[in-house]
């Protein structure tokens, strides 16, 4: 028997790009749902329980970002998040809730097929194998079962592809990670994907680490993690 299709929920108030971001994702086998409104979102995020949603930042009752906010409130669903201008991006990204991934309009809705299939690879089980692992580097506690990050004593909130980030640099100390292999790593990109999500990502790491941050920028190349300190607490 086939396997039943993922249902992806495409929240957004633009009906030519939303009819034809339904077009393709459903060419490439999901079942797609529609609503240009966010408090309808909400509602079919509980009655048609989606696999993923795309979501616009901008809609006529609630924005986008609150949206996202209230999703993770009760569930871990991957969002990808839709803006119209790239000054958005670090609105997007930065806040606690935190996209798993964005595209600024216009876009290839190829390119967008192909993301979505990514997110989803990336959220299927096989990543909880990793559940009861955790590492300490310096003053970091990071327990990958939790999905929590302390600094000393004190718990830093991370949005999901934060916490992803940095669990794939510590996971690999001692060596320089590329953007494009943290694309392919932490986002699941096969393709040459927009290296900028990267370099965001770990601009919030750093901003909500602080001093505990161990990220280094490699020019040129990418970035690794610095040797840990002498915890403050040892």
């Amino acid at each position: 028997m086939a396997a039943k299709p993922q249902t992806v929920l495409v929240v957004e108030d633009e009906a030519s790009i939303a009819s034809f971001v339904a077009a393709y994702l459903k060419n490439a086998g999901y079942d797609v749902r529609t609503t240009a409104s966010g408090v309808e979102a909400l509602k079919l995020v509980e009655s048609e329980k989606p696999a993923l949603v795309v979501l616009d930042l901008m809609l006529p009752d609630i924005d986008g970002v609150e949206v996202c906010k209230r999703i993770r409130e009760t569930r871990d669903l991957p969002v990808l998040m839709l803006t119209a201008r790239d000054e958005d991006v670090d609105k997007i990204i930065g806040l606690e809730v935190g996209a798993d991934d964005y595209m600024t309009k216009p876009f290839n809705p190829r390119e967008l097929v192909a993301r979505v299939k990514s997110i989803l690879r990336r959220a299927a089980p096989e990543r909880r194998e990793r559940d009861s692992e955790t590492i300490d580097h310096g003053d970091l506690h990071i327990d990958a079962g939790r999905r929590e990050v302390k600094v000393g004593d004190e718990e830093v909130q991370l949005a999901p592809k934060e916490f992803d980030l940095l669990w794939e640099l510590l996971d690999h100390r001692g060596l320089v990670l590329t953007r494009d292999q943290l694309l392919e790593r932490v986002w699941g990109y096969t393709f040459a994907g927009d290296t900028r999500t990267v370099d965001v990502h770990v601009r919030q790491l750093r901003r909500k680490l602080g001093d505990a941050s161990p990220i280094v920028t490699v020019w040129g190349v990418g970035y690794k993690v610095a040797p840990a300190r002498d915890s403050v607490n040892a």
